[in-house]
């Protein structure tokens, strides 16, 4: 999370590459073997949760910058906050293409975790102030996960909705709802995972 700017062993910027480009190929690998535990007469599911954020309300003003995902050239914060928007609209796409998947975006919730701790380093003196701040409003860990179980477990869950903590249907931003962003992330993402499949 706000990682300090750097890349993949794949030249993918490491936030969008860790969040978006992994993921994405980690569920093209599974898809055959979800596809195969499909039992409509169970009533059995197979659901996706994808951790985005409310960061994803931070990235960059076009929403992803397609053309520079291979270079460090944004804020850290907007990099972060693009691989988040990148997760909820991911998760809208797939279940318009897996019609029997359910896949649910959700915002844990803000809490305590390690992994803020290269956010001062990478952020800089603004995010000194901020961030002692902030803890003041921070759950614990416990209680951050409790969003995820929900979307895991619940029977309420709305399939490529994106939720905030806990259960309750998020205001995802107008650019995380956009059809054509939606588009054209799912076809940069199948051509390019296109590239490393195996076959």
């Amino acid at each position: 999370m706000n990682c300090p700017p750097s890349q993949t062993k794949d030249g993918y910027e490491i936030h969008f590459g860790t969040n978006h480009v992994g993921h994405a190929l980690l569920i093209k690998l599974l898809a055959p073997l979800l596809e195969s535990t499909i039992e409509p007469s169970q009533g059995a599911d197979i659901r996706l949760v994808f951790v985005s954020s409310v960061a994803h309300k931070f990235g960059p003003s076009g929403g992803i910058q397609f053309g520079v995902l291979e270079n460090t050239g944004e804020g850290v914060r907007a990099l972060y906050g693009q691989s988040k928007l990148a997760n909820l609209i991911y998760a809208r796409e797939l279940v318009k293409r897996h019609t029997q998947w359910t896949a649910v975006s959700v915002h844990p919730g803000t809490f305590k975790r390690g992994v803020c701790r290269s956010r001062v380093r990478a952020v800089g003196s603004s995010e000194r102030f901020r961030r002692p701040l902030s803890l003041l409003s921070e759950s614990t860990s416990k209680k951050g996960l409790k969003c995820q179980l929900w979307a895991a477990t619940a029977k309420d869950v709305v399939s490529g909705e994106y939720d905030e903590p806990v259960g309750v249907a998020g205001k995802g931003s107008a650019l995380s709802q956009n059809r054509a962003l939606g588009e054209k992330l799912w076809d940069w993402t199948e051509k390019d995972l296109a590239t490393v499949m195996p076959n």
